[in-house]
């Protein structure tokens, strides 16, 4: 096992902690010359960042792209990375059930197998009250696979407080409600739920030190309308709100992911292609990129490729054009 790994065991149990999602990479086999060797493990966050060792620059740029793939999918990946050509012979990515071949011309003879296994936090719902829709969300929500949190009371809680939270359900009839719901905007929570009937709860909307567009993301009457009138019923109305938004906000995810894909270079993008090497890498704050060639801006897998492309842009804009 790596030297790294008893850190990033730590790292792992923090980020699982704070419901933070992450894909743990782990090097399963290795053909040298790869510096990487079986049980490097790493740790790639939803924002590109990859903290461990799985190899260099370019095994790390190749395993950044997939992960954060599977952190979209869900579904664990055997990750084959390897300096010949793939098996039908185009460069291309080739994918299998649970696995995937990449060629990356950067590696120097070595090959890597590489499992990736996302961990997604369940969805932790948050719900203040002692009301009978609250002990019923208390019930019912444990049955959805959801982390279901009573709060202890309002006074005290802050965005930090917040933080992993995909849910806010305020069921107090009345009772300290306004602070809360002023922490949970601005703790960014995706859905805000405000039991009230819609006369009381457009008063206490307009009663928040917020702005229009904050105010319209707190739902109240909360719930979809489906008929309910007890309080269970009424809790079952606010869970399937709350699927609404997690699942929706996940599919709006997977499908900004995918015209990234498709359009690297217009928009700040999830991957795009070196130009020297040909490889697929991820668009991150530290991806290294140069604009040297003056038409557009210029991702490489690695500081080697930047240096090589600045050297003669112009026939690395030949080889695009071919």
């Amino acid at each position: 096992m790596s030297p790294a790994a008893p850190p990033l065991e730590a790292r792992m149990a923090e980020l699982t902690g704070h419901h933070v999602p992450f894909v743990k990479a782990t090097v399963v086999r290795a053909r040298r010359p790869a510096s990487a060797r079986p049980g490097d493990i790493a740790l790639v966050l939803a924002d590109g960042r990859v903290e461990g060792f799985v190899g260099g620059a370019c095994a790390e740029a190749t395993v950044r792209v997939q992960a954060l793939r599977t952190l979209r999918s869900g579904e664990s990946l055997l990750l084959r990375i390897s300096p010949e050509e793939t098996a039908d012979g185009t460069g291309e990515p080739v994918v299998e059930e649970g696995a995937v071949s990449v060629a990356n011309p950067c590696l120097s003879g070595g090959e890597l197998e590489i499992f990736l296994e996302p961990l997604r936090p369940v969805p932790r719902v948050v719900v203040l009250g002692e009301s009978p829709i609250a002990r019923a969300l208390l019930t019912f929500g444990p049955a959805l696979g959801y982390e279901v949190t009573e709060a202890s009371g309002a006074d005290g809680i802050t965005p930090e407080d917040l933080t992993g939270t995909q849910a806010l359900v305020i069921a107090s009839h009345g009772r300290n409600e306004e602070p809360v719901l002023v922490s949970a905007v601005r703790a960014g929570v995706p859905y805000i739920g405000l039991v009230a009937s819609p006369r009381r709860g457009a008063a206490v909307l307009d009663g928040l030190t917020l702005d229009a567009e904050q105010r319209a993301r707190i739902h109240t009457p909360a719930g979809l309308w489906i008929g309910a009138r007890t309080p269970g019923e009424i809790a079952v109305s606010i869970l399937a709100e709350v699927i609404q938004t997690v699942r929706g906000l996940s599919a709006e995810v997977d499908m900004a992911a995918e015209v990234a894909v498709q359009e690297p270079a217009e928009s700040g993008s999830v991957t795009a292609v070196d130009p020297v090497c040909g490889m697929t890498v991820s668009v991150t704050d530290s991806t290294p990129y140069s604009d040297a060639g003056g038409d557009e801006r210029r991702w490489f897998c690695c500081a080697g490729c930047r240096a090589a492309y600045e050297k003669d842009p112009a026939r690395y804009a030949k080889a695009d054009a071919s």
